[in-house]
């Protein structure tokens, strides 16, 4: 088996980081994490790190991008590509199979693509200018700059709070100031699969999964984090599990608020990583596609047939 790279994506729910894990044991592989929430140590139930995936009959999966941040901070796409060549680059260097696996469809793409990227300093002067305005006013402006630097940077759909759309039109208004100086990032060759799952069963998978997790003890590990000293405000701009569950701990949302609100929030945030493997098709990247609900043996040897 060459070391040429291996991506598998799909939403939230699809069961990917099994398949990964699975292919990795036949391959000799590394898993290399693109999710933009898994990075956070002690941020583990509410972004379903899963690390039990990792160990497949027995063997111990290597992964990588996992548990490398402080929960609190910003992680983003800049230091996910730099992290990710610094792991790429290693594992080829082993002589064993790099497997690219997530959900984060900016950073799969910004890999696949080889984006230019620069690290964003922070505009104080254009933070104070955005900070009266509402969400919506925000959310158009990000669009029309996007337009205005015919930009793939930020799915606007994603950009849920204030605090993030500030930082998403501050990152694209440094875009569009900074002269385009090509960066050293390399031609990655990837062959990419994508695990399909039908609306009704990641609904269900879902649902099934949220329970679960709230069971395993989510909302103590959302307490935990607080008690740590991570503020309420920053664990709210993680979105999903982390703004939810966190609204039910410091009190403005009763449980059942919590469960329905949140409960549609993942099946829309799925809906939205579908439509960005979908423009990426539409951007020239091949997805070969399995469907979820097949045997794990079936799905390998697909994916072995391909490579």
């Amino acid at each position: 088996m060459s070391n040429r790279l291996i991506t598998i994506l799909g939403p939230t729910a699809s069961g990917k980081t099994d398949l990964a894990a699975h292919l990795a044991a036949q391959l000799n592989g590394e898993i290399i994490s693109a999710d933009s929430r898994q990075v956070y140590r002690g941020m583990d139930i509410g972004t379903g790190k899963d690390l039990a995936d990792y160990v497949v009959d027995g063997k111990n999966i290597p992964y990588h991008l996992i548990d490398i941040e402080e929960p609190g901070t910003k992680y983003n796409v800049f230091e996910f590509q730099r992290d990710f060549l610094k792991a790429y680059e290693g594992i080829v260097a082993r002589g064993t199979t790099p497997i690219l696996c997530g959900g984060t469809g900016m950073y799969i793409e910004s890999v696949l693509k080889g984006y230019r990227l620069f690290e964003v300093p922070e505009n104080k002067e254009l933070r104070a200018s955005l900070e009266s305005k509402s969400l919506e006013e925000l959310t158009a402006m990000l669009v029309a700059l996007k337009k205005e630097n015919k930009s793939v940077m930020h799915n606007s759909t994603d950009v849920d709070t204030v605090k993030r759309a500030i930082r998403a039109i501050e990152i694209e208004t440094f875009y569009k100031n900074t002269p385009a100086e090509q960066t050293s990032f390399p031609d990655i060759e990837s062959i990419v699969f994508g695990v399909s799952v039908t609306r009704e069963e990641r609904r269900e998978k879902i649902t099934s999964r949220l329970r679960k997790r709230l069971a395993e003890g989510m909302i103590d590990e959302i307490k935990g984090l607080i008690d740590g000293g991570v503020k309420p405000e920053d664990l709210i701009y993680y979105g999903l599990e982390y703004k939810y569950v966190t609204q039910y701990v410091i009190g403005e949302l009763s449980y059942d608020e919590m469960f329905s609100q949140l409960q549609i929030a993942i099946h829309q945030f799925a809906k939205r990583q579908m439509t960005w493997f979908r423009g990426m098709e539409r951007r020239g990247i091949e997805i070969k596609w399995i469907d979820a609900m097949l045997p794990m043996d079936e799905k390998i040897k697909k994916i072995t047939q391909w490579l």
